[in-house]
C-alpha cells in the first residue's frame, strides 16, 4: 500500500528579529506593537516547564478522544502557520501550546492568523499559546519540544535534522517539512534521527506531501501495472519566479537579515534543487519503486538574479540522473521572473506517457483520475489518526532517500562535476557552521563583498569539499 498523504497557505511576511541585545530603535517597519519582554518569557516558561515535568506525557499519545494532544511549532513562517492550522483541523483534541522562531514579530503574526482562522471555524479554543510560550533564538526549539507532544518543524532547512533529532530524543511525534537536510552532514544526522525515532516508536511524517495525494497514488498504481509499458525516461520541471523574496528592512544586522531572508542563502536553505526540486525528485524515486540514482551531472548558475537581495543562491539548475535499469531523469528548476513557468512530472514509457500531477495517462490505455485531494491536510489527518490509534507512521526511508537525491544534484550543479550516490553517502561535508553550533551572536559564514553582493559557487572551480 502506498504511503498516504496540505493546500499551501499564503506566506505571511515576517517583520523583525526580537532578540534581547538588538538595538530596536534602529528598526523602522512602520507601526510596531510593544514587544514582549524575553526575560519574562523565560521566567514564566521555566515555571510552566517545572510543573510539566511531573506530568505523565505518555498519556497524551494513546488512543482516547478525550485526551489533549499538545502541538508546538518550530518556525512560524507561512509554511508552518499553514501546517499548524492543518494539524489542529486534523484532531479536535489538538491544542497549539508553544511557538518558536528567530523573529518574535513573526510568532505574533502567526499566532494571530491561526487564532482568526480557527475562530471562523468554531475552533478558537485550539490556539492556546500564552506570551510566555513564545520563544526566540537559536535555542528556542528546545522549549517547544519540552512543552509539546507533537512537534511541527518548518524553519530554515539547515536545522530540520537537528531539531528532528532533538524531538525524537524526547519521544515526540514529528512532522518535518522538506527538505529534511541540505548537505551530507545533515543527512547523516537525519539518518540518526530516523533510526532513533523507530526505536522510540514515534510517528515521523514528511512534508513531501505528494505521497499523500490519492490521485498520484492511483496514477502510480496504473503505471506499475503497465499502463504506459516500460518506463524509459522521466522529465521533471519546477520553473517559476523567485519565492521568499524580501527587501532588507532597515536596522537588521547581517545575521538577522540572512535568517530573515533564509531562502536566499545556501547555508540556511540549501538552494533550489534541495529546497524545491526535491518534490519532483521524490516523485521520481516513488514512481521507480523507491529507486536511488547511480550518479548525476548538472549545471547551474545565476543569470540575472545577482543583486544583494538575492543572496548567494543560483537562479537556474539542470540535472541528468542515471537511474537503475537504464532510466534517465531530466530535472530542471528555475526562479527567474519573466520566463516560461511549468510545474510537472512527466513519465515516458514504451506504450504511452503519464502526467503525474495531472493524474492522466496517454497512449494505449488512456485514463484520468477524477477525484479531489488536499495532500497537505491529508498528511496531518494521517499523523493524528495514527497517534490516536496507538500506531506509528514512518516516512523515514523516503525522507532520507529523496533528500540525498536532491543534495547530490545540488552538489553537481555547484561543482560542475559528476557526483555519485556513494560519494554523497560517504561524505561528511556540511555548510558551516554546524546547526548545533549556531548562536544568536555569531558572525554569519557568508559575507557581502565590497559591492554588497554575495559570492556564489563557481562551477568548474568550486570543489565538493569546499562548498
Amino acid at each position: 500500500m502506498m504511503n498516504p498523504p496540505r493546500m499551501k497557505t499564503t506566506r505571511p511576511q515576517p517583520t523583525l528579529h526580537s532578540r534581547s541585545g538588538i538595538d530596536e530603535s534602529r528598526m523602522s517597519l512602520g507601526s510596531m506593537p510593544q514587544r514582549f519582554n524575553r526575560r519574562r518569557f523565560l521566567t514564566a516558561s521555566a515555571t510552566a516547564l517545572a510543573g510539566l515535568a511531573t506530568m505523565d506525557v505518555a498519556r497524551f499519545a494513546h488512543a482516547s478522544g478525550r485526551d489533549i494532544l499538545r502541538v508546538g511549532l518550530i518556525g512560524c513562517g507561512g509554511r508552518n502557520t499553514g501546517a499548524g492550522a492543518q494539524a489542529l483541523r486534523a484532531d479536535r483534541g489538538a491544542r497549539l501550546v508553544a511557538m518558536a522562531d528567530l523573529f518574535l514579530e513573526r510568532i505574533r503574526h502567526a499566532r494571530q492568523v491561526l487564532r482568526d482562522e480557527l475562530a471562523r471555524e468554531g475552533r478558537a479554543d485550539q490556539v492556546q499559546v500564552p506570551d510566555e510560550h513564545c520563544f526566540t533564538g537559536f535555542d528556542a526549539f528546545r522549549r517547544v519540544i519540552e512543552l509539546s507532544d507533537v512537534v511541527l518543524i518548518a524553519n530554515a532547512a539547515k536545522f530540520h535534522p537537528w531539531h528532528m533529532l532533538a524531538a525524537v530524543e524526547a519521544g515526540r511525534h514529528v512532522f518535518v517539512e522538506k527538505p529534511h537536510a541540505i548537505d551530507p552532514y545533515g543527512l547523516r544526522m537525519l539518518e540518526r534521527a530516523v533510526a532513533l525515532g523507530r526505536q522510540k516508536g514515534v510517528c515521523m511524517v514528511s512534508g513531501l506531501q505528494s505521497r499523500y495525494h490519492t490521485g498520484y497514488q492511483e496514477t502510480i498504481r496504473k503505471i506499475r501495472d503497465g499502463a504506459i509499458g516500460q518506463i524509459v525516461a522521466i522529465e521533471e520541471n519546477f520553473l517559476r519566479g523567485p519565492y521568499g523574496l524580501l527587501e532588507r528592512p532597515p536596522g537588521l544586522l547581517e545575521l538577522q537579515w540572512q535568517c530573515y531572508a533564509q531562502y536566499r542563502f545556501r547555508w540556511l536553505s540549501g538552494d533550489d534543487v534541495v529546497q524545491s526540486l526535491v518534490h519532483n525528485l521524490d516523485r521520481v524515486s516513488w514512481v521507480l519503486g523507491e529507486a536511488a540514482p547511480i550518479k548525476c551531472h548538472g549545471m547551474g548558475g545565476r543569470s540575472t538574479l545577482v543583486e544583494a537581495r538575492y543572496g548567494d543562491v543560483f537562479d537556474h539548475h539542470a540535472l541528468v540522473y542515471d537511474m537503475p535499469n537504464g532510466v534517465k531523469v531530466y530535472a530542471f528548476c528555475r526562479t527567474t521572473p519573466g520566463c516560461y513557468d511549468e510545474n510537472s512530472s512527466l513519465i515516458y514509457g514504451t506504450e504511452g506517457r503519464a502526467d503525474l500531477l495531472g493524474c492522466r495517462i496517454f497512449g494505449k490505455r488512456p485514463w484520468r483520475w477524477q477525484g479531489q485531494c488536499d495532500p497537505y491536510q491529508e498528511e496531518h489527518n494521517a499523523l493524528f489518526a495514527a497517534i490516536r490509534a496507538g500506531q506509528t507512521i514512518d516516512n523515514g526511508d523516503y525522507m532520507i532517500r529523496s533528500t540525498q537525491i536532491a543534495v547530490m544534484g545540488q552538489c553537481s550543479c555547484y561543482t560542475g562535476r559528476e557526483i555519485t550516490w556513494e560519494q554523497v553517502q560517504r561524505s561528511q561535508f556540511g555548510y558551516p557552521p554546524k546547526p548545533e553550533d549556531c548562536r544568536d551572536d555569531m558572525k554569519p559564514p557568508t559575507q557581502p563583498g565590497p559591492d554588497g553582493t554575495y559570492p556564489a559557487p563557481r562551477p568548474g572551480q568550486t570543489r565538493f569539499e569546499d562548498l
